[in-house]
């Protein structure tokens, strides 16, 4: 390895940088005067890909020797750090706590897993204090609980990762709930953070009502629970989201709230999630920054 090594490096060095890449990188320059350490990042990369591509082409053996490198990961990560499995008669448990890597932001990364460790740590110690109370008083009784992770979305600047757990005990309700982190910028983003006040949360809830009606007239399988006009208070329907209501941002950089199971919908429908149409979020929103 270290005798190809010194050999793709004397290649490197023999490869000639054309005219025609300093001639783009000047006139980006002259483009962007405010802007040059982006530039200067975008010649050393056009620069890097330059002499990747030359190489590849005239050295077969590079190219070939590749394939013994590994590939570098992208730059965060999501890795189960932790599992728990138990499996003791009707009792059963799958725990699998994520653990987020390769954040430039130690202390983000540090409050993140801990809670997902603490999140983890905790559903264990609840589920064997359920197992050993039956145990104790020998009931051979049903419970499982299914725990994990989702990437729901990454891009070059979103990573919004849903941590969901699955309880069954004769039926089942299912929770998430979603942590979006802004890789470029190494912060988390809140839903409040997103707009200019709070006005926010009954733009999205009147749009999630009228969502909702409409899929039921399409649709005679699909039933939400809306607040009526005999029941202003909203105690038997949805009436507003939470100010920190479970969202992502998907890939095409839309908001999506999601409610638990049994949240606004019968158990049959599951999780639900709405997509809100930019549009009318627009005069609310801080910027475009994440959502447009």
């Amino acid at each position: 390895m270290d005798n190809r090594m010194k050999r793709w490096k004397r290649e490197y060095n023999n490869i000639p940088i054309p005219s025609e890449l300093d001639l783009v990188v000047e006139k980006a320059l002259q483009r962007s005067p405010g802007h040059r350490s982006g530039v200067r990042w975008f010649a050393a990369t056009a620069a890097a890909l330059f002499i990747f591509a030359v190489g590849l082409n005239v050295s077969p053996a590079f190219a070939k020797a590749l394939t013994d490198v590994p590939v570098i990961g992208r730059v965060v990560e999501v890795l189960t750090i932790k599992e728990y499995h138990i499996e003791e008669g009707g009792y059963q448990a799958d725990i699998k706590v994520p653990e987020v890597n390769n954040l430039e932001n130690s202390s983000l990364a540090e409050t993140l897993n801990q809670q997902y460790v603490e999140e983890g740590q905790a559903l264990y110690e609840a589920f064997m204090t359920e197992m050993e109370r039956a145990q104790a008083f020998g009931e051979d009784g049903f419970l499982k609980v299914d725990s994990g992770y989702e990437v729901k979305t990454e891009t070059d600047q979103i990573l919004s990762l849903g941590r969901y757990v699955e309880e069954t005990v004769g039926s089942s309700m299912t929770t998430i709930q979603y942590d979006t982190i802004d890789k470029k910028n190494q912060v988390i983003v809140t839903l409040p953070s997103l707009f200019n006040d709070s006005s926010y949360i009954d733009v999205i809830s009147e749009n999630i009502k009228s969502q909702m009606t409409q899929q039921m007239n399409e649709d005679s399988s699909k039933t939400y629970f809306i607040e009526s006009a005999d029941d202003p208070a909203g105690t038997e329907g949805f009436s507003t989201i939470d100010a920190e209501q479970s969202f992502y941002i998907n890939e095409e950089n839309k908001l999506v709230i999601s409610f638990n199971e049994y949240e606004v919908a019968p158990g049959y429908m599951g999780v639900v999630e709405f997509v809100v149409p930019t549009e009318v979020l627009q005069d609310r929103l801080v910027s475009n920054e994440y959502v447009k």
